[in-house]
């Protein structure tokens, strides 16, 4: 979710909050409602890794072993996909690129853990 197209509830003062469903970054007139405003993105932005770390549980009880958890052409396709996606946003595709092999990575040593715990 971009945020984009939506309206900031009216300040109520020092620490005033957007809502979940309500921000927009260009509306802001205060520091306070922009914490406020990236708060509740890393709270989003943490239950999505939780729902993709869920996925990568699949895939450590779903594959058939342990070599097969390391898929180099899947980790380059998922990274090209993110740049791409975060081009077309406008965003700086390097810096995406290496978030996504931050997060790839540590996927891939969640899936291990999750395969040893599970099968070893």
């Amino acid at each position: 979710m971009t945020g984009r197209g939506r309206d900031v509830k009216p300040s109520t003062g020092r620490g005033a909050r957007p809502s979940a469903s309500v921000m927009n970054p260009e509306s802001y007139t205060c520091m306070a409602e922009v914490r406020t405003g990236v708060d509740e993105i890393d709270r989003r932005l943490v239950a999505l890794l939780a729902d993709r770390f869920a996925h990568m549980r699949a895939a450590a009880r779903i594959k058939p072993d342990r070599d097969a958890v390391r898929d180099e052409p899947r980790k380059a396709q998922v990274i090209a996909n993110a740049r791409a996606h975060a081009e077309a946003l406008g965003l700086p595709g390097d810096v995406i690129v290496d978030l996504w092999d931050r997060l790839v990575e540590a996927s891939i040593a969640y899936e291990l853990d999750a395969f040893d715990r599970t099968r070893g």
